[in-house]
């Protein structure tokens, strides 16, 4: 398993002996197993900078560089050697005012990182620190890079002299409530000191005999499984076990069925946990090794073999849905899924007589999450003899309910717990992965831990879905939109997943905001050998309106009026419907518009003035929010307990996976008990464990704070009702004891009852699912370079009615970290289930160069939420909807270029640029989804549920 050597080298400014493995160990795997975990292992390619520390006054990224070839007295400085909880650096301090550590997996690499700048350079620029953090790889995935130049200029200044520390820490204002304030997050201090244990930090530190797990992966994205010899990784020393499906105490499915009406065949795909018949995509797995080490269980997993018959493969849904194409799943057909939209007169008709119609095909791609962190988890029985499964996950009571029979045990008998969490934003909804924990503590009944590599986590994710639409567009010669027509079709990939609940969102997020007075339209879905479905911020709405929102911009050039203008003729007002026959719940888009017309014409000024120059610089405008929730079916539970000495325990499983559930409890927790006077350091948070904390849902779909706060209202004043003596003051925790009155109290929150559909009509299309909505315009500036396609975005504006704002630190989070991941949308992130798709580099992670640093942010506040807390909404999805589609729609105002086919990569739009100076035509063909659109309306009409 390789040599062992030793030599002496300095950490923090002591001298350490180290023994490591010189054919294997990197500098970051032996700081870790000195414990100094506060440097991550990400990539482990070098391409993310989680692991940066400084060697010898010189930034290095550790996981790259081995342990031999590291000098013998190398001065090393890791986080742990910057600054403390009770002794910041100002770069820690300026990093929590300023919100720069959100889910705090990249935290510590930045700080290092820009530690080591400071150290050559105490007065940067803000666009030297840009390229800092470029030439040096750190990439941060939540938070768009604004707050963190943000906190790296204020941080100079203080080690310049210019400000002090007091002048970096953040204080409440005079007269301001914590209610709408910038009040850090609780995790903050522990994040920018390196010292929060993720999943792998946890593995490292487990008691006693561990099992360490490896995954053995298919590699091939469709093949039968003849047979499996584990027989040579079993006799390999160290080895415990090798885990096949044969082990699986369960159904060995974590398939639900599908909650769309109209569907073909029965159920859903089956999603086995260890595949034992068929592998449908490059990432299933068929085996696991449990072994003493993760370097045994690896070496383990390669000699596991495995005799595969290679299936035809269909990568997307054009492929699968042709006639001649094998069905993937015994089931349901290849196509399986469809949903239908109908509104106002018949569209042929309209089309036939406009005078302007406009028409394209668009895709868009599977979209990688690019977490910083891979997918790692533990397994073990705990004391009470409950299952206990710690990993990270948006959902711990409906991941437990959902890998319960698939593992073979009761529901109430598995504990689920939420690790810190490096970035998730959506894809640990589905349990295929922690799941394995569940098995893998049954078989062998020990202990257990996994840490994915980096290319495991990349194919064995989920992604958003991909999706191929064709579209039409009719307007009066004036602009007024007359009818719309599209047929959509979704690429859930090799299962299922949460496509079914994401598929709604096709007939019922585009368009968001326009009047448009007749629509027909139809939505499929079904398989492929690709990545299954998994949520993803914005949920069906960025696919969607890749289309829409290009359709609407096509429209005004066709007519010949501003982008803007196209939009403000066109935008909803009282009386209008959405595109589902419903009223809006609020008309706020004309404000909206307004909001954002000054950025826009500002942009427009700068990109014009460029354009006399001879560069290609242009604006483009997009127009869009999404729903909060899940609708009729939402429940939401929260515990207040009042304990000694005045402190207040609080209990949910609101998932913090780096979006802000720690500071949004508190902050509802200081509002609600307000006639307390409660401060920030007496609420404890006791949260995301099923055993200690009640069901308050998914954190997702942006409903968090729209429940949560919901339920800690309720839960709040049943605990004031009761403190509350007869003269209104509150008694002690002392005084309630011995009264024998109780100190915990229950709020719960369900959306049954107000009048909302469980769906759309699934023979129109009709209805209202939800009870509150975001909304939102952006608008961007973009250059293009026509000699090499590379679009450069310059400049980004974005107005937005999300209701009332409970943490301002936490929804600016929300607002670059969700335009940054637009921007990636646009122009970069990729997932193409390839061999080379193993890292964030090759799938197109942005850098902090390629987001802006002007990015701007507007609220409207004329639209409190009147069934939301405090007038609140939720707000993650707003701001990655619809924030790709400004700069696509801005390529084609630079330089005539419209991208059909997401992402607009440089050789997109120079193969685009080059058919446009030929004069060629640069719409594509129209996709064909194996049967035609009316022939499909057709039958649906025929067949009605």
């Amino acid at each position: 398993m390789g040599k062992i050597s030793r030599k002496s080298i300095v950490i923090n400014g002591a001298q350490r002996h180290v023994v490591y493995n010189s054919e294997k160990d990197s500098l970051a795997n032996v700081l870790r197993r000195f414990g100094l975990t506060g440097t991550k292992i990400g990539c482990d390619k070098g391409v993310c900078g989680a692991c940066s520390v400084i060697m010898n006054n010189k930034l290095v990224r550790a996981c790259v560089i081995k342990m031999k070839k590291v000098p013998e007295y190398a001065e090393i400085t890791t986080i742990e050697g910057i600054g403390t909880p009770d002794n910041l650096h100002p770069i820690q301090m300026a990093w929590i005012t300023h919100g720069g550590a959100q889910c705090g997996f990249c935290t510590p690499g930045f700080i290092v990182s820009t530690y080591a700048l400071l150290l050559e350079n105490k007065s940067p620029t803000r666009e030297e620190v840009r390229k800092w953090y470029t030439k040096n790889k750190n990439v941060c995935r939540c938070t768009g890079y604004k707050q963190l130049v943000d906190a790296a200029m204020d941080a100079a200044a203080v080690l310049r002299g210019e400000k002090t520390m007091e002048d970096i820490t953040w204080k409440l204002g005079e007269g301001e409530e914590y209610y709408g304030s910038s009040l850090p997050r609780p995790t903050a201090l522990a994040k920018v000191c390196g010292t929060i244990d993720y999943g792998d930090d946890i593995g490292l530190k487990m008691p006693g005999t561990v099992a360490y797990l490896a995954p053995v992966m298919a590699g091939v994205p469709h093949a039968r499984i003849k047979s499996i010899d584990v027989s040579e990784a079993e006799a390999i020393p160290g080895v415990i076990k090798v885990i096949t499906a044969a082990n699986v105490q369960g159904s060995n499915d974590i398939s639900f069925p599908a909650v769309v009406p109209r569907q073909k065949g029965q159920g859903a795909p089956k999603f086995p946990l260890i595949c034992d018949e068929v592998v449908n995509r490059r990432g299933d797995i068929y085996a696991i090794v449990a072994a003493v080490s993760t370097d045994i269980a690896r070496e383990a997993a390669k000699k596991v073999k495995a005799d595969l018959e290679i299936l035809p493969s269909y990568m997307n849904v054009l492929e699968s849905f042709a006639t001649d194409a094998l069905q993937l799943h015994p089931n349901v057909p290849n196509q399986y899924l469809f949903a239908p939209l109908y509104k106002g007169k018949d569209t042929e008709e309209i089309f036939e007589e406009a005078p302007v119609v406009v028409e394209g095909s668009w895709h868009s791609q599977h979209e990688p999450h690019l977490t910083i962190e891979p997918d790692v988890f533990q397994g073990y029985w705990d004391e009470d003899g409950m299952l206990t499964i710690m990993s990270k996950t948006h959902d711990l009571y409906g991941c437990r309910d959902e890998l319960a029979p698939a593992i073979g045990l009761e529901p109430e008998m598995i504990r689920m717990v939420n690790n810190p969490a490096g970035g998730c934003f959506g894809y640990s909804t589905i349990s295929n992965l922690f799941a394995l924990a569940g098995v893998a503590v049954m078989t062998i009944n020990m202990p257990v831990s996994m840490t994915l590599t980096y290319e495991e986590h990349m194919h064995m994710t989920g992604k958003r879905s991909a999706t191929y639409s064709n579209g039409r567009l009719a307007c009066s010669e004036d602009g007024m939109i007359e009818a719309v027509e599209f047929d959509v079709a979704m690429d859930h990939g090799s299962y299922a997943g949460t496509a079914s609940i994401a598929f709604g969102n096709l007939i019922s997020v585009p368009f968001q905001g326009y009047n448009i007075p007749n629509i027909k339209a139809l939505a499929r879905a079904g398989s492929s050998n690709h990545a299954f479905t998994c949520a993803y911020r914005g949920f069906g709405g960025p696919q969607i309106y890749t289309m829409s929102e290009a359709l609407t911009d096509m429209a005004a050039e066709a007519v010949g009026v501003d982008a803007w203008e196209f939009r403000k003729k066109n935008v909803a007002v009282p009386g209008d419907l959405t595109i589902n026959s419903r009223p809006y719940l609020t008309y706020t888009y004309p404000q909206l518009l307004d909001m954002i017309k000054v950025h826009y014409d500002e942009f427009k000024k700068i990109a014009d003035d460029a354009k006399k120059e001879g560069r290609h610089v242009g604006v483009g405008i997009g127009m869009g929010g999404f729903n909060v929730g899940k609708g009729f079916i939402d429940h939401c539970e929260n515990d207040i307990e009042l304990c000694e000495r005045g402190y207040i325990n609080v209990y949910n499983t609101w998932q913090d996976l780096g979006q802000g559930a720690d500071i949004g409890t508190m902050t509802h927790v200081l509002k609600n008990l307000e006639p307390l006077g409660v401060t920030p350091d007496k609420v404890r948070l006791v949260t995301n464990d099923t055993k200690l904390a009640p069901d308050s849902g998914l954190s997702a779909a942006s409903r968090s704070h729209y429940m949560s706060g919901r339920a800690l209202i309720e839960a709040c004043n049943k605990l004031l009702d009761a403190m509350r003596k007869e003269d209104g003051t509150y008694r002690t925790y002392e005084e309630m004891i011995e009264e024998n009155i109780p100190t915990r109290y229950r709020g719960h929150v369900d959306e049954v009852g107000y009048g909302l559909d469980p769906c759309q009509d699934p023979n129109t299309g009709e209805g209202s699912r939800f009870k509150s909505y975001t909304y939102g315009v952006s608008t961007a500036l973009v250059e293009v370079d026509v000699n090499t396609g590379k679009t450069e975005v310059l400049k980004f504006a974005i107005a937005v009615d999300i209701g009332k704002i409970g943490n301002m630190l936490s929804v600016e989070g929300q607002a670059y970290g969700g335009i940054s991941h637009g921007i990636g949308f646009a122009l970069s992130e990729d997932y193409d289930a390839s061999d080379k798709a193993n890292n964030m580099a090759y799938c197109g992670v942005p850098s902090c160069e390629m987001i802006p640093d002007d990015i701007r942010v507007d609220y409207y506040a004329g639209d409190p939420r009147p069934h939301g807390p405090h007038g609140s909404s939720g707000c993650a999805e707003v701001f990655q909807a619809c924030t790709h589609m400004p700069v696509i729609n801005g390529i084609n105002n630079a330089c005539g270029v419209r991208i059909y086919d997401l992402p607009a990569t440089p050789d997109k739009v120079k193969a685009g640029w080059q058919k446009l100076q030929n004069g060629e035509d640069l719409t594509p063909p129209k996709y064909f989804f194996g049967t035609e659109f009316e022939d499909e309306l057709e039958y649906i009409r025929e067949n009605p549920i």
